[in-house]
């Protein structure tokens, strides 16, 4: 697997790979790391990095001999590991700068977190792991800019939604070979049950059953992990990553589960908290997470914000474990009176108040929103006088939406963009305070990324006929991929990535469509 993952990072244009740990003289070197007496190559999963600061980030592996072992833990030793690692500042690992020794505990499912302090601002590095005489994989991560500091450019990637059965991963190491500096990913990371049509088999038949314990989201995880372009993917930049519904229970709402069936509602919610927290669980041991977001009791705090010098602010959110149960139990509804009611929230008071006091305090360049479902109204239906909307999007929390932007409106924010997944579609869309009014004015900008394969291999097609009767949506489409962004202090540029297909291995990329928003002037500009 080892050869594998090194020649999958190859032709993802990743080229030689290097490993960072953390500095000190008594830091052991990687090549005397103990012996694990490990058989097999434990490095099946891959490795990743995430939550850069200025000084460091998050470096993640999580050890495997047999990842779809069916008791979640990856057909190791039920006994610690030692992992040792490296930092350095070239791909030939010519210069190591940091190295230590962590332990993987059968308690996490061999999974490793380290946080690293003590590197310069704004850099490329390179990192590893080693376990006995198995080295992983060569990686590439950054630290952000000093806090003071506004960088030239920033390329930044965001994506969604991967169903494991629906396609191949070609859109994950297409990203890579896009070469970004920081990738987003808004959520359905894993999907916790089998539906559509299935295109790649698993000859365990993995997802036959819906996923609903601690081991079923181990071996999930694993499943989407062991993936060669996905592993690209994560080798290539460090990831800030929220999570959607998937991860859990498709259209959970807090502590309700999608499964509303009132013969079992005596004791639904305190089984559904105790399924909410084995995935929370397993999401933490295999995402590069800082320790703050080690889950407390059936929580875990995810929503954060991340400062790339004075360019942008990421505000990374939760739409999910603290929203108000969806009206109509997350479908569609007509004339839907309840979801104006300004009590409702899709982010819970706490969340709320921590993002507009970030918008108050913010003075980068960009706010961005990275968040998973559509912001933007999206009525269906063309008649003035029916209200028809999804009760599982912003539209469900219509006062919850309208506190957010009139906070980050009377904050002076000067360029709000709001990052998107969920629908597996591409969308590009002006955000108004009141969508009913046509002379409201813009007062933002959402971008929608489409699937990795969810919904398999969709269509060409640019033109939603909803777009007609809501012209604040001014772009769509129906194929699989992710949306690439150059970020200056002038603009932000997107470029709406697309596969030609997603059903078998090797599609090429190309662009549908890109918009640029401009320093201080809300809204999209097509470009060619």
């Amino acid at each position: 697997m080892d050869n594998i993952s090194r020649r999958a990072l190859l032709s993802a244009g990743l080229g030689a790979g290097i490993l960072i740990s953390l500095p000190g003289p008594a830091a052991p070197s990687i090549s005397i790391a103990e012996d694990t007496g490990l058989r097999g190559d434990p490095f099946m999963l891959g490795v990743a990095s995430g939550e850069p600061w200025p000084d460091g980030f998050v470096l993640w592996t999580r050890l495997a001999l047999d990842p779809l072992a069916e008791d979640g833990l990856g057909g190791m030793p039920s006994r610690s590991i030692p992992v040792a690692w490296e930092v350095g500042e070239d791909a030939a690992m010519g210069k190591v700068v940091a190295r230590g020794l962590e332990y993987a505990h059968v308690e996490n499912a061999h999974s490793v977190h380290v946080e690293l302090r003590g590197l310069q601002p704004g850099r490329e590095y390179f990192y590893r792991f080693r376990c006995g005489r198995h080295v992983s994989p060569i990686a590439r991560t950054l630290t952000s800019p000093a806090r003071h500091e506004t960088p030239a450019a920033l390329a930044m990637a965001f994506a969604s939604c991967a169903k494991y059965e629906q396609g191949y991963f070609t859109a994950y190491a297409r990203l890579a070979q896009d070469h970004p500096d920081l990738v987003l990913h808004l959520g359905d990371y894993i999907y916790e049950r089998r539906g559509g049509t299935d295109v790649r088999e698993d000859a365990r038949g993995l997802d036959v059953l819906e996923t609903v314990t601690l081991e079923g989201y181990r071996q999930r995880h694993a499943q989407y992990k062991s993936d060669a372009d996905l592993q690209a993917a994560h080798a290539i930049a460090p990831w800030l990553v929220v999570w959607d519904d998937h991860e859990v229970d498709n259209n959970y709402a807090d502590d309700v589960p999608e499964d509303r069936d009132p013969a079992e509602m005596n004791d639904t919610a305190a089984r559904f908290l105790e399924r909410r927290a084995a995935a929370f669980k397993a999401y933490y041991e295999n995402m590069p997470l800082r320790a703050s977001s080690v889950p407390a009791g059936t929580g875990m705090k995810i929503y954060r914000t991340i400062q790339w010098g004075q360019l942008a602010n990421f505000h990374m959110m939760d739409t999910r474990q603290y929203r108000d149960a969806q009206i109509s139990g997350g479908g569609r509804g007509r004339n839907a009176a309840g979801r104006l009611d300004k009590n409702r929230t899709i982010t819970g008071t706490l969340q709320e108040k921590w993002l507009l006091e970030g918008f108050m305090n913010s003075t980068q360049r960009w706010d961005i929103m990275g968040q998973q479902v559509f912001f933007a109204e999206r009525d269906r239906n063309a008649a003035a006088s029916i209200d028809d909307v999804s009760m599982d999007s912003w539209d469900g929390y219509a006062a919850s939406r309208r506190r957010i932007t009139q906070g980050w409106v009377d904050a002076n924010v000067r360029n709000a963009v709001v990052l998107t997944g969920d629908v597996h579609r591409h969308w590009a869309n002006e955000l108004k305070i009141d969508f009913k009014d046509p002379d409201s004015p813009v007062v933002g900008s959402e971008l929608v990324s489409t699937s990795i394969t969810s919904g398999g291999n969709g269509s060409g097609a640019t033109f939603d006929p909803v777009m007609a009767w809501n012209p604040h949506l001014k772009f769509f489409n129906n194929q699989r991929g992710y949306v690439a962004t150059r970020i200056t202090k002038d603009s932000l540029r997107a470029d709406f990535r697309v596969l030609d297909f997603v059903s078998r291995p090797g599609s090429p990329v190309s662009t549908k469509a890109s918009f640029q928003i401009n320093d201080t002037v809300p809204g999209l500009e097509p470009r060619a």
